[in-house]
């Protein structure tokens, strides 16, 4: 009768080593498949006992999900250029979750052009966000040009915010600081600014004026 250290000593030598390595792993298995990736436990996946089978795919199913929500986190990092056809698909059934900014615009007028360019820096840094842009005739028929630019905002299709019209946008002073602003306070992004920059920049020009004023003050007095 064969006893069960004789049939081991018949296994090959390349089933022991990994016997012996599977058993060393096991023992510190709990800290090192934690910190793995995807790629770490699938190279890794022989050497893993029975017992840890349950937890590995436990791990496993957590890096795929972390993996899955940093995708769709990302997915989104231009301004694309859309129709009218493609305007249900794209803004209404953007998905669940999805802030949509639509710019409507026409080429050669200059704020348009500005604002594209401020979209195209804001969709890198909030690629959460799907930023679309259209010319103005091919997305509605007979959109008067006096209402560009136009910002339409949509959150699940619905639409949260729109702004009609260069008066709203300030002109061309405006800056991409200013224009995240607008797009924060309608929760198309979470901005990391603290306050409004136009509020900046009118504090500076109240402040400009009062140092003005005691100057004024002395020519009066002069005059006099």
């Amino acid at each position: 009768m064969t006893s069960s250290g004789r049939r081991a000593s018949f296994l090959p030598k390349k089933h022991l080593r990994r016997r012996k390595r599977r058993s060393s792993f096991i023992r510190r298995s709990p800290s090192t498949y934690e910190s793995m990736s995807l790629e770490e436990l699938e190279e890794n996946e022989d050497e893993f006992g029975e017992e840890d089978e349950l937890a590995m795919e436990m791990y496993r199913q957590k890096r795929l999900a972390e993996w899955k929500a940093n995708q769709l986190k990302n997915r989104f990092t231009e301004v694309s250029e859309i129709s009218g056809q493609d305007y249900v698909q794209e803004v209404n059934k953007a998905g669940a979750g999805i802030w949509v900014v639509l710019h409507l615009y026409k080429p050669g007028i200059p704020l348009c052009t500005l604002i594209n360019q401020h979209l195209s820096r804001l969709a890198q840094k909030f690629p959460q966000t799907k930023f679309l842009k259209s010319i103005s005739s091919t997305c509605i028929p007979n959109y008067p040009d006096h209402n560009l630019p136009t910002l339409f905002i949509y959150h699940e299709g619905e639409m949260k915010a729109q702004f009609i019209g260069p008066l709203l946008f300030g002109g061309m002073n405006l800056t991409c600081d200013e224009l995240e602003w607008r797009l924060s306070e309608s929760g198309a992004v979470k901005t990391d600014l603290e306050e409004n920059p136009r509020k900046q920049i009118q504090d500076q020009l109240l402040r400009s004026i009062r140092c003005s004023e005691p100057h004024r003050r002395d020519e009066d007095s002069d005059e006099d």
